[in-house]
């Protein structure tokens, strides 16, 4: 066992055993909400290509799928009214750590996309995909303010996606691979912390712009 997957698996205990008391309040006030399963699993490209299931709580309607793109934009009404909430303060995540303890995903690392934005013969795909994918890390950090914000033409958003942001993405999850280290790695989620405290003070840009430098 690495370094790295020794520290995935010591922060994911400690996280789940932590957070066991309010994930049991969280799928109460979900299954309250709204009919449907509490948790979510989103198709993901993880590892060398490999598809898995992410966790996530549900935040949408259980018919989200039928009713429009994989992505979610600005003012989407498939979210629930509990979802708009959980996703504000990113508690919808927390459920990841399950897949980090599965050696699906690690604590730091590129962002998972879902398989249709995924060219797994392009280089650099082949580089991004040569890590496990992250519940945080860099291109997260940059698009977690504003992302459903910049992509607001529902009918235009998978364009926008491939064309604007991905792009913009895969450079920072570059970047991360080549400079990983467990240093960085704290450096992240000490970062991941300041946004999540501060998300209504900082903009999207301003951590762009950080993650840049």
């Amino acid at each position: 066992m690495t370094l790295k997957r020794l520290f995935d698996v010591v922060v994911a205990l400690m996280a789940l055993a932590l957070l066991t008391p309010a994930f049991l309040i969280i799928m109460t006030i979900i299954a309250l909400d709204s009919p449907g399963p509490v948790f979510y699993k989103a198709r993901r490209i993880g590892r060398r290509g490999r598809l898995f299931h992410m966790y996530k709580f549900r935040t949408m309607r259980v018919d989200a799928d039928r009713l429009g793109p994989a992505l979610t934009y600005k003012g989407d009404p498939r979210i629930t009214r509990v979802g708009r909430l959980l996703r504000k303060a990113r508690i919808d995540e927390l459920p990841q750590f399950l897949n980090v303890l599965k050696g699906d995903m690690s604590i730091v690392g590129p962002r998972p996309e879902a398989p249709e934005y995924v060219q797994v013969e392009q280089f650099i795909w082949q580089q991004v995909l040569s890590v496990r994918p992250g519940i945080c890390g860099l291109a997260q950090l940059a698009f977690a303010v504003d992302e459903a914000a910049l992509l607001n033409n529902r009918a235009t958003i998978d364009q926008d996606y491939m064309t604007q942001i991905l792009p913009a993405k895969l450079r920072l999850d570059l970047r991360y691979i080549y400079t990983q280290s467990l240093l960085l790695d704290l450096k992240l989620l000490a970062q991941t912390f300041l946004l999540l405290v501060r998300r209504q003070k900082m903009k999207g840009a301003e951590i762009r712009s950080w993650a840049s430098h």
